[in-house]
């Protein structure tokens, strides 16, 4: 199993990720080089259009059942929860970069080619979303939520280079190399929704603010909207803003696929 020496770090995945062992009913396993992960989809309806969902940190995939999974149903979406290393029922440990790895084994697992797939990232979630942008430059879109536009910024609140064994520029190299989000959204040929609460004290919406200029910075024409809710706070967004949150979502996803 391949893993960073620096980005997965055994310090990182204990002072960075909060994984939870709560699992839920009727996994739907998705097979990787870290072993078996304990994700959630609903019953295939033929050809509907499909949502691959990417939690934040402290949440588990069963913590959008069964009301999230009920009203993408409603929109006649399919839903596809992916869950983490070492969270839920799933096998191994957290892995910043080594997650990255996962994707392909997650979009494969859907069954659903690429063009009739949106994907979602909540806060940490929107690492693995951007990745899977990049890999896939022909999604039918892309919706980040509480997102991350800098993870040297989020890593670097929690360890220093002395106590990941490197230094301040073998850091740097490593985050530039793996999670460079300027270059992967610029490379995305999708369109994208980006939802982000103005008073987030946990990820500044300065994070929206920069994922939002580098899509836009791309030189292909499509559909790039930031959204900025007036209440709550992190982990609060959608409760405290739901109609609005719901209605943007769903107009996005309509147009996303028609």
């Amino acid at each position: 199993m391949w893993e960073h020496p620096i980005l997965d770090h055994s310090l990182i995945s204990a002072r960075y990720f909060f994984p939870r062992p709560t699992a839920h009913q009727n996994a739907f396993a998705v097979e990787t080089e870290a072993g078996t992960l304990a994700c959630w989809r609903s019953p295939s309806a033929g050809s509907r259009p499909l949502l691959l969902h990417f939690h934040g940190n402290g949440e588990v995939a069963g913590d959008y059942l069964p009301e999230f999974a009920a009203l993408l149903d409603s929109w006649g979406w399919d839903l596809l929860l992916a869950e983490y290393r070492g969270y839920g029922d799933s096998d191994g440990r957290p892995a910043l970069a080594g997650m990255l790895r996962d994707i392909p084994a997650l979009v494969n697992a859907s069954g659903v080619p690429p063009e009739s797939i949106v994907v979602f990232g909540r806060s940490v979630g929107s690492i693995y979303a951007i990745e899977a942008a990049a890999r896939y430059p022909k999604l039918a879109g892309l919706v980040l939520e509480s997102g991350i536009a800098d993870v040297g910024q989020r890593v670097r609140l929690r360890v220093t280079p002395e106590e990941l064994g490197c230094t301040e520029e073998e850091l740097t190299q490593a985050l530039q190399e793996h999670l460079d989000h300027r270059a992967k959204l610029q490379s995305f040929d999708g369109p994208a929704l980006l939802l982000h609460a103005e008073h987030d004290h946990l990820v500044s919406i300065a994070h929206a603010e920069q994922n939002f200029a580098w899509l836009q910075s791309s030189e292909r024409e499509r559909m790039v909207r930031l959204v900025r809710l007036p209440h709550g706070d992190h982990n609060s967004i959608m409760h405290t803003n739901q109609r609005e949150y719901l209605r943007e979502l769903h107009h996005f996803l309509e147009r996303a696929i028609p």
